[in-house]
């Protein structure tokens, strides 16, 4: 099979290459997808690139999340079968064959049925990015209903499907952006009002509006701290999942005000609580109440092209179009 693949960490143009590999076989609680999309997250470009301090023992398929179609399942697996739709998660945590590749195999509980009425490309889109969401929202939609959420950076992967998996729980959603165009893509996801973060009197528009916030799903917590404390009701929560080194906290005024501040990686997160997200996830897309950012589309051969440009932080969705669309 063809297959993009880096064997030591550095620049896309200096480690990454497509080449033939043979096509893996299934093991025991595992299946092989044939892959159709596959999505390029941070986490992706940046363990390519280094971050992780991790250099793979001999070659790495990079790449968590895709979609595409069961192929062949291993000894023991149940509930899936050659030939359904799946998008998948975590593809190549502790996992050599990733999404960017003609086929994957992957732990069968990576793989989730993908509805008929959903794209290959919203499958790619899924993932990460869509069960970070559902985590730093709690994991239990029941519990959103008619509360309000503010959503920090809400053009952004996380941000657009943490706007959509509230509304579809009956949350009210405040989301800030940086431009004009972001606001327009928050507003399309379905945020009941949006504010540039930058505008001198956002937390006092968030409150006329929205009055306290119940919980934050938030992208850059030092540079919105002041916000969020301006907005953020007693109890409240938020929810961090990006790092940006160093930070000094108001450990006082959390107390006082009884904040819970839960700092989010999906690698970490517990089976019980990933599964309760997977399972918000589904049924929001079940009901058809999630949607991909603007994709921007390239295909496997232009898999350096797409992780630099995934590096620039563009506004939509990095994708590999690998099989057929």
């Amino acid at each position: 099979m063809r297959a993009a693949v880096y064997r030591r960490p550095g620049r896309a143009a200096e480690v990454l290459e497509v080449v033939e590999i043979e096509v893996p076989e299934p093991g025991p609680g595992q299946v092989r997808v044939r892959i159709a999309t596959s999505g390029v997250n941070p986490t992706d470009w940046k363990t390519r690139a280094g971050f992780a301090g991790r250099t793979p023992d001999w070659f790495q398929v990079p790449h968590h999340d895709g979609a595409g179609v069961v192929d062949a399942v291993g000894d023991g697996v149940t509930g899936l079968q050659a030939g359904q739709r799946v998008w998948l998660y975590l593809a190549a945590f502790h996992n050599r064959y990733g999404t960017a590749a003609e086929f994957a195999v992957v732990p069968a509980e990576r793989a989730v049925p993908l509805p008929d009425g959903a794209s290959d490309d919203l499958g790619a889109c899924l993932g990460v990015p869509a069960l970070t969401a559902a985590h730093c929202l709690g994991g239990n939609p029941a519990a959103l209903a008619g509360r309000t959420v503010l959503v920090a950076g809400g053009a952004g992967a996380v941000g657009h499907f943490a706007i959509e998996l509230a509304k579809h729980a009956g949350a009210r959603v405040v989301a800030t952006v940086s431009s004009d165009e972001k606001r327009a893509l928050a507003e399309k996801a379905g945020a009941d009002f949006v504010v540039r973060y930058t505008d001198a009197d956002a937390a006092r528009r968030i409150r006329d509006f929205a009055g306290p916030v119940d919980r934050i799903v938030e992208v850059a917590l030092g540079a919105n701290l002041e916000l969020d404390m301006a907005v953020l009701g007693a109890p409240g929560a938020i929810a961090v999942y990006a790092a940006e080194g160093e930070l000094s906290l108001p450990v006082g005024e959390f107390m006082k005000a009884n904040t819970t501040l839960e700092f989010v990686l999906l690698y970490g997160v517990s089976p019980e609580r990933l599964a309760a997200a997977i399972q918000w996830t589904s049924d929001a897309l079940a009901h058809g109440a999630l949607s991909a950012l603007p994709v921007l589309p390239h295909g496997l051969d232009e898999v350096v092209r797409a992780h630099e440009v995934a590096e620039q932080a563009p506004t939509g969705k990095v994708v590999l179009r690998v099989g057929a669309h």
